[in-house]
């Protein structure tokens, strides 16, 4: 049986949300597109983080056809901040490597 802890959704102080997502979305724009095109939205033309939690990011990217919300999970649940960038990383990390394969 799976841990009940595990399956829990745990949601960040929106202080840490704010100052994750301002990063990503003026510091890693063409990150946060590269991720966004791996991860659901091929065509996306722009792309923007919107909110996080312990299982995964919530994006927006925009396409010809309009906004499309992308829900990208980690590779395991977190409950820290300082978790949060190995898990971007590893994203980003994996938008490159999907890309190359293409």
């Amino acid at each position: 049986m799976e841990d009940e802890d595990a399956k829990a959704v745990v949601r960040f102080s929106d202080d840490v949300v704010a100052a994750i997502v301002g990063h990503m979305n003026v510091d890693h724009v063409a990150d946060t597109l590269l991720i966004c095109r791996s991860f659901g939205a091929p065509g996306a033309e722009s792309a923007r983080m919107i909110d996080f939690d312990s299982h995964g990011a919530d994006f927006e990217a925009t396409t010809a056809g309009g906004a499309r919300s992308i829900r990208v999970s980690w590779r395991t649940p977190i409950s820290e901040r300082a978790e949060v960038r190995s898990e971007i990383v590893w994203l980003h990390e994996e938008a490159e490597r999907r890309s190359a394969a293409v």
